[in-house]
């Protein structure tokens, strides 16, 4: 596969020191060209195209858009969320062609770096808002991540990068209140299960239901720290809306959180492959304005999205330029 023609430019947030711009940056992105050769196989809709129509379509609208490289996390940060077993498994493993995990999640030679780097890319995110470099961090990686959870990797996941991420704010930066806003279509049953017996993490899950994985119940509540909204097949603009206006976003208000992360996955595009949602792109933006402000009003406008799901191209490219447009 061709790489995007839009490269990815790090120099353009590094250029210059914090000395001599001392106002963060409204927004900084993390990608790395790894990310790329992560390759499931012929066919498979996780596909490097992805990852490539997101920067070509970013910066194509948004040439100024600053990008650094993702470093790769270390074990002890995978370790955080995830079993030693997990890891091992996934990093001393030698794939010399495809390694299928499960039907859907396979590992090629590539995999175990792009993944490092997807998680690397939430905790440099991190370090540059804790450290006032940005306000806000956009983190267009692959594989995706929200389904991994502590011991299984699964539904095209490898590691759980925003869980990782998560993980860091709290361990690494004493954080003691993240909230996690998942739009992806399907559930995050992996971030669930990491985090729903701790208080300090807030899951907040809009997703189809029935749907895979079939998890993500009402009823699940963790410790006081899970809010899930199932939306039928076929459920609109109205359905989310009213799913985010009239319990989620509240619950984040509520629990008021020092960073704010999305899962930001756009399969619930009316033109999905994977699913059945009605959304458009309006939705998308209407929803990431909203967290935008819920992060101004209680996390000093800290605010992490990293990219989940959505697998047509043209709806990807779309939306995700509108995520990125109303974050910044």
């Amino acid at each position: 596969m061709a790489k995007p023609s839009g490269t990815i430019n790090v120099a353009m947030a590094e250029a210059h020191p914090a000395a001599d711009a001392p106002a963060p940056l409204d927004l900084l992105a993390f990608s790395h060209p790894a990310c790329l050769d992560h390759d499931p196989g012929l066919g498979h809709p996780e596909s490097p195209a992805r990852l490539a129509a997101v920067i070509d379509a970013l910066n194509a609208a948004l040439p100024g858009l600053p990008w650094r490289d993702a470093p790769q996390a270390l074990r002890s940060q995978l370790a955080r969320v995830h079993s030693t077993r997990l890891i091992a498994d996934l990093l001393d493993r030698r794939v010399t062609d495809h390694h299928r995990i499960d039907a859907d999640t396979v590992m090629s030679p590539h995999s175990h770096e792009a993944a490092l780097r997807a998680a690397g890319a939430g905790i440099a995110a991190v370090d540059a808002i804790m450290a006032g470099e940005c306000r806000r961090a956009f983190c267009a990686v692959r594989p995706p991540g929200h389904h991994a959870s502590i011991d299984t990797a699964m539904g095209f996941c490898l590691f759980n990068s925003i869980a990782v991420t998560a993980a860091h704010g709290l361990d690494g930066h004493g954080l003691t209140r993240i909230a996690i806003a998942d739009f992806d279509v399907h559930h995050g049953n992996g971030s669930q299960d990491i985090f729903e017996n701790d208080p300090r993490v807030l899951y907040l899950s809009s997703h189809q239901a029935p749907l895979y994985p079939g998890t993500g119940f009402r009823e699940d509540r963790g410790v006081g720290n899970i809010f899930n909204a199932q939306l039928p097949p076929r459920s609109g603009s109205s359905a989310f809306r009213e799913a985010w206006a009239n319990a989620l976003l509240p619950a984040i208000d509520q629990f008021r959180p020092q960073l704010l992360l999305i899962s930001a996955g756009f399969d619930g595009h009316r033109l999905e492959p994977l699913a059945d949602l009605n959304l458009d792109t309006a939705d998308y933006t209407w929803l990431s304005q909203q967290l935008r402000q819920c992060a101004e009003r209680h996390a000093e406008a800290r605010l992490i999205s990293m990219l989940e799901g959505g697998y047509s191209l043209t709806a990807l490219r779309e939306c995700v330029v509108a995520h990125v447009r109303a974050l910044i």
